[in-house]
């Protein structure tokens, strides 16, 4: 794939996802399950969260490493298509 067809990005590169949505026990676990799917390597240290100051709401960071845009591509897809799932950014 030839540089402008890529874009700014330069694969594989470190790639910030970040998932919002309603805080409950399992969202995490639903998050890194859909991350897995895409990026089965995903590193240790890789997830962050983050509560909402009244903890209503949580945000997760997953740094990936991005091999293609096919590939976040297809990872924002199904993040976005869950119905648990309110943003990604």
């Amino acid at each position: 794939m030839t540089q402008a067809h890529q874009g700014p990005l330069q694969f594989p590169c470190d790639f910030p996802i970040k998932v919002m949505g309603r805080a409950s026990s399992s969202f995490e676990l639903k998050v890194v399950e859909i991350v897995r799917r895409h990026v089965p390597d995903l590193g240790e240290g890789a997830v962050r969260s983050r509560l909402s100051r009244e903890g209503k709401f949580v945000s997760i960071t997953v740094t990936i490493r991005a091999r293609s845009r096919e590939q976040l591509d297809a990872l924002y897809r199904e993040l976005t298509a869950d119905e648990d799932i309110l943003m990604v950014l």
